[in-house]
């Protein structure tokens, strides 16, 4: 699975978090970015994505967290997909 498929299969798992379908995932994105996202709703989409790509992530790499790209970096790196950058 490449990077490119990574982001489509995270941006269906928002979409459905944040019950909208006008989200579109870029590497800086933020919390601040996307409305509604808080705290809850944080842990929500982080059960959603763990669920997704069957992995688990620790307290310390949710600290280290702070973008949507950090994000698809850690989904590509515990399930072993190759990052390719496009």
């Amino acid at each position: 699975m490449e990077r490119k498929e990574i982001v489509h299969k995270l941006t269906q798992v928002f979409h459905k978090t944040f019950d909208t379908t006008d989200l579109e995932l870029t590497d800086v994105m933020t919390a601040n970015d996307v409305d509604n996202w808080d705290s809850l709703t944080h842990m929500v989409l982080i059960g959603d994505v763990e669920k997704e790509f069957g992995i688990k992530f620790k307290l310390k790499e949710l600290n280290k967290m702070n973008t949507v790209g950090h994000l698809i970096d850690m989904v590509a790196d515990k399930t072993g997909r190759l990052q390719v950058q496009n």
